[in-house]
């Protein structure tokens, strides 16, 4: 992954837009996830998480960037997740993105130019047309990668959150600082 990105191109307006990121918004299937919903015997829906981009969310917070999830759908592994992440604003139920998209805006004091958003399906295109950096997952909705500023290299549930988030992380000059826990 590291060495595939480092092989693209840098499009200085996508560094641009990310340098403006206060708050970084997540869909959850398809982004957070690979988008599959596995069923257990009594019905109960089981969806799972990549460890390395829930640790890209977190270096987002310790950076001092708001995280926030909006979903389509409703479920209770999302609210664990997120719980287990410290991300405060959570929205579920409801194809319609834009309203808990709003209200997040209002309640943070934030332009949508300050907001990344990452998604994957056209329920996700009212917020991803809105936001100061719009991004999608390669194998996004045509509709969805055609208006998104930066298309992560790796898939939702496989590193895509990871990559943005450390792209947001450069381009605000806070990589090094973020990544220098590790490095001892």
């Amino acid at each position: 992954m590291a060495d595939d990105l480092m092989k693209r191109p840098i499009d200085m307006q996508n560094v641009q837009r990310a340098a403006g990121v206060r708050l970084m918004i997540f869909d959850v299937d398809g982004v957070l996830t690979d988008g599959s919903l596995h069923y257990g015997a009594d019905g109960e829906a089981f969806k799972t998480f990549n460890v390395q981009d829930g640790l890209g969310i977190k270096l987002l917070q310790e950076a001092g960037i708001q995280t926030a999830i909006i979903s389509a759908r409703r479920s209770p592994q999302v609210t664990a997740r997120a719980r287990d992440l410290g991300i405060d604003h959570v929205h579920q139920g409801g194809h319609d993105k834009l309203t808990p998209f709003n209200a997040l805006l209002a309640q943070l004091g934030l332009t949508a130019d300050q907001v990344g958003f990452i998604g994957d399906d056209v329920v996700d295109l009212p917020i991803l047309s809105r936001v100061g950096f719009a991004v999608a997952v390669p194998n996004g909705r045509q509709e969805v990668l055609a208006r998104a500023h930066y298309i992560a290299a790796n898939h939702g549930g496989r590193g895509a959150v990871r990559e943005v988030c450390e792209f947001v992380l450069r381009a605000q000059g806070l990589y090094d600082k973020t990544m220098a826990q590790f490095l001892i």
